[in-house]
């Protein structure tokens, strides 16, 4: 059977078997299929879908095209978590050494930027000397001293998806939940873990906005994961705003610095939180909710999460001045220019994917997987939906490199930010959880 002729099974709505998926991600990770086919085949799913079978497949295919990251000789819970991506959305570097804190073992495994979406690797890259690409072995021992490792997806774990990862982004073929389900699970099963919490995002910023969607994303990840020996738990969680104020990468790593210290914006410290608590209940580090809540609450308000990251940055080769003084170390944009408000009113909306945009334009993400990032850009956001604004009010600070970028970003905000006059309805940031078991929708503050 020749590629081509898996291509139009699929184009056509037909199904490949398991032996096809193996042997052509097989292939493809040794580079004897090339990315222009596979990219029909993305484009086919997309359209055509895969049934549940066909999904296990691609996923164990990509999982066994690598190695695995062998950590069962730890006494300690290893757990991770895995946002399906948002815009502002920092809280690997916040939840990792957290949980960590807290007494697990966290093999946090990130990705880069995808579409409109920042990418947790080139945030924390913007700390001088910080390195993301640890071998399994380098990753093991830091995991086992220190008890964390925050690293990107090295060439030995699931090489089929690394190439197949990077190829979706620049062929428009994201958002198609098959993909997306086998993708993130076949890096997160590598990890060998005992358990994983999903961030899922839905809302206008996410790749899932509608949500049942989200809820089937979720509900396909969770069957992946239960089904090879990994309990899984997802949270849904709102991005039709940008989570936190900072938007870009180097903010982002201030404004997480900024919550392991006790602060930052309630919106980010409230996903956080609830995502933490999720993370010591699969791994049984907490027996019940309210003490989790507890023990996170405490790692964070002790200072212990604080201490965690600044030996994480160490471990990896990132200067310890960044945790102490994020403002002098880390990179900062030559323009920083405040954007005004026009009118009175209410914000209505700030939408995300104009925002994650607008930070491409500025530099600070990628149109071309080899395009360098600038760290230094991005935006940081004064306002939510609800905000009640003034003439004259500072609506944003756009951080630019140069002036063109700068004009086309101050552009984009005032596209992004939407003011009338009523206030909108309200969103819960964490709106349902859902296991194997079942759906079960969250109310009030923070709704966990």
């Amino acid at each position: 059977m020749t590629v081509v002729e898996l291509i139009e099974r699929k184009r056509d709505g037909g199904r490949l078997t398991p032996e096809e998926w193996h042997s052509l991600m097989a292939a493809y990770a040794r580079g004897d299929v090339p990315d222009y086919q596979v990219a029909a085949l993305a484009m086919a799913v997309y359209f055509r879908g895969m049934d549940d079978a066909e999904t296990e497949a691609l996923m164990t295919a990509m999982l066994e095209s690598g190695r695995r990251l062998d950590l069962s000789h730890l006494t300690v819970a290893r757990v991770d978590k895995h946002s399906t991506g948002g815009v502002g959305d920092k809280v690997s570097i916040i939840l990792a050494p957290l949980v960590a804190a807290c007494g697990a073992a966290v093999p946090m495994m990130s990705g880069r930027g995808l579409g409109h979406t920042g990418g947790t690797l080139d945030k924390l890259e913007s700390i001088p000397g910080f390195e993301t690409r640890l071998t399994l072995e380098q990753a093991a021992k830091q995991v086992e001293r220190i008890g964390c490792a925050l690293i990107g997806q090295t060439r030995e774990i699931a090489p089929a998806d690394r190439r197949f990862y990077a190829l979706r982004d620049a062929t428009a073929t994201v958002e198609a939940i098959p993909l997306i389900a086998a993708s993130i699970m076949s890096k997160k099963l590598a990890e060998g873990l005992t358990g994983l919490v999903l961030d899922v995002k839905t809302g206008a910023g996410s790749f899932m906005p509608r949500l049942e969607d989200a809820i089937k994303l979720a509900r396909t990840m969770i069957a992946l994961g239960e089904r090879h020996g990994c309990p899984t738990v997802a949270l849904l969680t709102d991005m039709d705003a940008p989570l936190g104020e900072a938007c870009g990468n180097a903010v982002e790593v201030v404004e997480s610095i900024e919550v392991l210290r006790g602060g930052g914006p309630a919106d980010l410290r409230e996903v956080t939180l609830a995502l933490a608590a999720e993370m010591l209940l699969v791994g049984k580090v907490a027996a019940d909710r309210a003490t989790a809540r507890a023990k996170v609450a405490e790692a964070l308000m002790s200072g212990a999460a604080l201490a965690k990251f600044r030996e994480i940055v160490q471990a990896q080769g990132g200067h310890p001045g960044a945790v102490d003084d994020p403002v002098k170390h880390l990179p900062q944009a030559p323009l920083q220019v405040e954007v005004a408000a026009e009118r009175a009113g209410v914000v209505q909306r700030v939408e995300p994917r104009v925002i994650g945009r607008a930070i491409t334009t500025l530099g600070g993400g990628r149109q071309r997987v080899d395009d360098e990032i600038d760290h230094a850009v991005g935006f940081r956001l004064r306002v939510k939906p609800g905000s009640a604004v003034r003439p004259g009010e500072t609506l944003a600070t756009i951080l630019a490199r140069d002036a063109t970028t700068l004009e086309a970003a101050r552009e984009a905000l005032l596209r992004a930010i939407v003011i009338g006059e009523e206030a909108p309805p309200a969103r819960r940031r964490v709106s349902h959880r859902i296991t194997s078991g079942g759906l079960e929708e969250l109310t009030g503050p923070g709704a966990t």
